[in-house]
């Protein structure tokens, strides 16, 4: 058998652990879903210490070596105790991965893929994980991450990190992974676990899902608790769910904030008026066939298309965003390291401690956005980015986004949320392929990503925002255009 042929036998075949002998169990099919996991389990077809010993083999043939995906920066070591004590819940027994800046109560790090956290664990869970737990979820590990998600410097790869090395793309191993949460889509793609935590600020779940060929949502900013998560800035970031389907990420958006379960409905696109965003479509061919054929379907499912629909200021909302976050970014990180401990307790230490461990920490790309944000304390410059993350919000919100939705009466935009992911480059970078996640992203609004196809190999997602609070709305829209295209494919861990 070939290198290529064994590779793609471990991800499709079933990797049970030895210990599942009894005749009423039996290993889960794979790439099941929560909701496959959650009837197995009903069912007594199998036990949540099964399935933590099935991904964890998983995670050794696939993550560890073989494909060397590199997704997991970091395994709990009491998953399996816990699995045989795994409370009743609406995610009871089920192996889920938490992305490595999010806090942990546990023997595991929280370090965002920095050496510079890792001598100083958090104290306690963030409400996330809080809430995970006390739903039955087994938390099986830590995602690698685009370190210090993806906002220490301009030429950084995207999945690399001090710590946990390069998560690469199940789909093609020499392409990205794309960021910042690139360990959490990798890992959900790849079958390491049915789902796993994310977190945006703008595009690191989306973008990633996207390329990754998976599910990705990035609900409305303070939905979720983002106490006990690393920060660049509490205006955008959020956390959000990574899962195989659009019911999966709802199911886990109910432990984590309210129920959308009920809205998901097979007919959610009868009526639906949908607006495309052509301007955030790009202009890759295929891309945009796949992008058209979808559209097709859509009114075949009887959704009305508006296409297109204009949204003349976000560029300038992104652009007074990026200024507003380089500010926020000290502010919010120096807060936080300072309530965190440690070696480092400033942004100025934290660029400090990089300097001295240049070898380990800045190998490939330096700190430059770091150093840039550190200049940006006085109380003029505070005040300025205050008005220009205001100015920001509102271009892209108000003016922007609802103003759109209002002029067409519409439930949704859509476009492709990205362009094919590029090869991996360690010397100069990411690519910098197109990914449609600013107007979202700074309006704070929803945004969920849906597999669409692929191109040349590599996955591509349709992208669905919607105002503030839309977010059952966006799944549901999600789900049944989940349910008409049936467009995820099983990675082929592809070296070429």
């Amino acid at each position: 058998m070939n290198r290529r042929r064994l590779l793609q036998s471990f991800a499709t075949a079933a990797l049970s652990p030895a210990a599942c002998t009894q005749r009423q169990h039996r290993p889960p099919a794979p790439y099941a879903t929560c909701s496959q996991l959650a009837e197995q389990l009903e069912a007594a077809q199998t036990t949540p210490l099964l399935l933590v010993e099935h991904f964890l083999s998983r995670i050794t043939q696939l993550d560890k070596s073989g494909p060397r995906i590199s997704s997991v920066i970091e395994l709990n070591p009491a998953a399996k105790d816990i699995a045989a004590h795994a409370p009743p819940g609406l995610l009871h027994g089920l192996p889920i991965l938490i992305k490595d800046n999010i806090e942990t109560a546990d023997t595991m790090h929280t370090t965002a893929g920095s050496l510079a956290l890792r001598n100083r664990p958090p104290e306690s869970d963030a409400p996330l994980v809080s809430r995970l737990r006390a739903a039955g979820a087994v938390i099986l590990g830590k995602t690698n991450l685009s370190e210090w998600a993806n906002i220490r410097s301009p030429k950084s790869t995207s999945g690399w990190s001090a710590r946990g090395g390069l998560t690469r793309n199940p789909h093609k191993l020499t392409h990205s992974a794309s960021g910042s949460s690139s360990g959490s889509a990798a890992a959900v793609a790849a079958g390491l676990a049915p789902a796993a935590i994310g977190t945006e600020t703008n595009g690191s779940i989306v973008s990633p899902a996207s390329a990754c060929g998976i599910v990705g949502f990035k609900p409305t900013v303070g939905l979720i608790s983002g106490a006990g998560i690393i920060p660049i800035t509490h205006h955008q970031d959020t956390a959000g769910p990574m899962t195989l389907t659009v019911s999966d990420a709802a199911l886990l958006m109910q432990v984590l904030a309210a129920d959308f379960t009920a809205d998901l409905k097979s007919d959610a696109l009868k009526g639906a008026r949908l607006g495309v965003i052509r301007e955030y479509s790009g202009t890759h061919p295929q891309v945009l066939a796949l992008f058209d054929a979808a559209l097709q379907k859509l009114r075949e499912a009887g959704a009305i298309i508006i296409d297109p629909v204009k949204l003349p200021t976000l560029r300038k909302a992104g652009s007074l965003a990026w200024r507003a976050m380089l500010i926020e970014l000290r502010q919010d990180l120096n807060a936080y390291l300072e309530q965190r401990g440690g070696d480092v307790r400033t942004l100025a230490e934290l660029i400090a401690f990089n300097e001295a461990h240049r070898d380990t920490e800045m190998p490939h790309f330096a700190q430059e956005f770091f150093i840039q944000s550190e200049k940006l304390g006085t109380p003029e410059i505070i005040a300025a980015g205050e008005v220009a993350r205001a100015e920001a919000r509102r271009l892209a919100g108000p003016e922007g986004i609802d103003a759109a939705l209002r002029e067409h009466r519409l439930d949704a935009l859509i476009c492709p949320t990205n362009d094919p992911v590029g090869l991996i480059d360690l010397a100069h970078g990411d690519s910098n392929d197109r990914v449609a996640s600013t107007p979202a992203a700074v309006a704070g609004y929803p945004h969920l990503t849906v597999p669409l196809g692929l191109v040349d190999g590599l996955p591509i997602g349709f992208s669905f925002m919607g105002t503030a609070h839309a977010d059952a709305r966006i799944l549901a829209l999600g789900h049944a255009f989940e349910e008409i295209t049936k467009a995820r494919r099983a990675p082929e861990f592809r070296e070429e």
